[in-house]
């Protein structure tokens, strides 16, 4: 254990564990799908308020997951320069942290439960194979984002299923002929729209994974976790970053040029300096003195954006 994190609290420790700092980009995407829910004036209020619950659980079930698995395979180092990790810092015991992750998955699981009976079999495909995402991530035999695969499923998972199911749940609870546990998606329940709003949660959430990987690219190729960056290298890493955070700021000028959004839909524009100010910093440092602040302004760059896009979307049905 290294002296700098020797005389932590077991409390502090279990909320580096959690990185509480990672909430807001989980619950970022339930925010512009419950936007764009407002919008199409099917908003309902239980199922947003479980779907954010649940998006909460399974980031903080995720993060524990990645916290147990990459100590125990060994991608976890002293040579890392990203913020400490609480298993192989030895601050907790790897088995308490997996008592931890199982635990919180348990209550993701519950929560889920109560959004069965509306959304009914996609919820469940949804729900559970986002649990296997956030473990698979970094544990079982072959865990994805060992290959290059992580930013993928980001972008799946924290992007588009994570809006889209946000905007379904509500959706489907207001159609009177959808009984309980519908086997299929009703009509009216899922539309294109609400795919084109997820892109920017996705691309946001997933140049977060981009400089967390830039960060440890040498760390990452030194104990054989082959991210996308190690694989693309800095350049052309870099260039994904750009490519993901542009198409959040495209996607609104998109709704903006339909009448039934209009002006609004370009409120998450306010958010562009911080996401420029984070840009320059990605497109010329590798070491964590300069990503690790990165990380967190691109975490608040996606959760304003998410704010912003929501309250544009919804604007126009308030007012």
């Amino acid at each position: 254990m290294s002296t700098a994190t020797a005389d932590v609290s077991k409390r502090k420790a279990w909320l580096m564990a959690a990185r509480p700092q990672t909430l807001p980009a989980g619950a970022a995407p339930v925010v512009v799908g419950t936007g764009l829910a407002v919008h199409a004036d099917v908003f309902a209020l239980f199922p947003a308020l479980a779907a954010l619950v649940g998006a909460l659980l399974i980031q903080v079930g995720t993060n524990f997951a990645n916290d147990y698995y990459d100590a125990i395979k060994g991608a976890d180092t002293d040579e890392r320069e990203g913020f400490t990790r609480v298993t192989a810092g030895g601050l907790i015991e790897p088995d308490a942290v997996k008592r931890a992750m199982i635990l919180t998955y348990g209550l993701a699981v519950v929560v889920g439960v109560s959004l069965v009976a509306i959304g009914g079999l996609p919820i469940v495909v949804v729900g559970l194979s986002g649990i296997a995402a956030g473990i698979l991530y970094t544990g079982g035999p072959f865990p994805y984002g060992y290959r290059g695969l992580g930013d993928l499923f980001v972008f799946l998972y924290f992007g588009l299923v994570a809006v889209t199911g946000t905007y379904y749940v509500q959706a489907v609870s207001r159609i009177p002929e959808v009984g309980t546990f519908p086997m299929t998606l009703p009509d009216g329940s899922l539309t294109v729209a609400a795919v084109v709003a997820s892109l920017p949660a996705a691309g946001l959430s997933t140049a977060i994974l981009v400089v967390n990987n830039v960060r440890d690219r040498e760390t990452d190729m030194a104990a054989g976790k082959k991210t996308l960056a190690v694989y693309m290298g800095y350049r052309w890493s870099r260039v994904e970053f750009l490519a993901l955070v542009g198409m959040a700021y495209v996607v609104p000028v998109v709704f903006a040029l339909d009448p039934t959004y209009g002006l609004p839909a370009l409120a998450p524009l306010f958010s562009l300096p911080l996401a420029a100010k984070t840009g320059k910093t990605v497109l010329t440092n590798t070491d964590g003195t300069a990503l690790n602040p990165a990380l967190e302004r691109i975490g608040q760059t996606l959760f304003l954006h998410s704010l912003l896009f929501a309250a544009g979307l919804a604007l126009p049905t308030l007012l």
